[in-house]
């Protein structure tokens, strides 16, 4: 099994799903000719054509709008955002248009597209551009969304959203972008709407997704060396979300930490607390800790940036919280 990166494996799905169905192609800014500005669309201009992957004016709003008139006349575009912070300037025509439209035209319209990108915070790229946006999208019955942590997770999921006849958002980050993990050269999808445990515990229930699981997963390595079993969940899709699962790891370790990159305020993790406290109150023996980014614009200035998102230190103080560790 070979080892690749994360835009590889996007890469690799995207070129898979093009040669299997010729409805699907590729459009956004600077995806052509400039192989993409995180390099995920690099050589499909060459072997696709530009009738495939179709370089676009500046406008999200107007390239969102032609995918999905697309979409709905029986194509499978996948709209490329530069950053999801620039989806922004396409709200309405997704949020009106692409998440709405089965519901309005009586079933008649389905709209089969994917909108992927990277989204939440870089590395100092500063507040206009490190908005964490999952939690406004799940808002918003008619999609989709996925947030994959590692490459063949990625792939699977995003071979999926390609097929699925829904509008589907799937936010990458682009700090995953240059990581490497095993990725089967045999076809596979995984399903969207279905977690993983990523590591097995008994005490206590640690979910994250996308960038945040790594951090979990070195919080796993200090706690453990206290004693303390971690249970890592990844829900890999935000919306719809894998409950069973989460309810099933709640069971057996009784307590949980949800970390999340976005702010807290009606953050993802607000969501999953209700739906967890709904579906297991009597399971709990602590009240569900969160972990979230602090509620201001995030700084340009790398020591305070680093203070406003979640960190390691700060789950390992949630996780002995709720377990009651001094």
């Amino acid at each position: 099994m070979p080892s690749i990166t994360y835009r590889e494996a996007l890469n690799q799905a995207m070129v898979e799903e093009m040669e299997r169905d010729p409805t699907v192609f590729l459009i956004g800014e600077e995806v052509a000719e400039y192989n993409g500005p995180y390099k995920v669309s690099q050589g499909m201009l060459e072997r696709f054509g530009p009738r495939r992957v179709v370089d676009t004016p500046i406008s999200e709003a107007s390239f969102t709008g032609l995918a999905i008139g697309a979409a709905m006349t029986g194509l499978r575009p996948i709209v490329e955002f530069m950053s999801f912070n620039f989806s922004l300037m396409a709200f309405d025509q997704i949020f009106s248009n692409a998440a709405k439209m089965l519901y309005m035209s009586g079933g008649q319209f389905p709209v089969p597209m994917v909108m992927r990108g990277p989204g939440g915070p870089g590395s100092q790229v500063s507040s206009q551009h490190s908005n964490c946006l999952e939690s406004l999208f799940a808002n918003v019955p008619g999609l989709k969304v996925v947030m994959p942590a590692t490459g063949y997770d990625a792939k699977g999921l995003l071979k999926s959203a390609i097929r699925d006849n829904n509008p589907v958002i799937f936010i990458e980050n682009e700090l995953l972008y240059g990581l490497s993990c095993d990725v089967p050269e045999e076809e596979y999808t995984l399903p969207i709407g279905v977690g993983e445990i990523k590591a097995a515990g008994s005490d206590v229930t640690l979910l994250a997704y996308s960038r945040m699981l790594l951090l979990a997963a070195e919080a796993r390595g200090e706690l453990e060396q206290d004693g303390i079993s971690v249970e890592i969940v990844d829900p890999r899709t935000i919306k719809p979300l894998d409950l069973e699962l989460i309810a099933k790891s709640i069971r057996k370790t009784h307590r949980m930490v949800i970390v999340e990159e976005g702010n807290r305020f009606g953050g993802v993790g607000a969501e999953i607390a209700d739906q967890v406290y709904r579906a297991c109150f009597d399971e709990l023996d602590a009240p569900i800790e969160r972990v979230t980014q602090k509620e201001n614009p995030l700084p340009y200035a790398k020591a305070i940036e680093a203070a406003s998102l979640p960190s390691v230190p700060e789950i390992v103080a949630a996780v002995k919280t709720v377990c009651y560790h001094n």
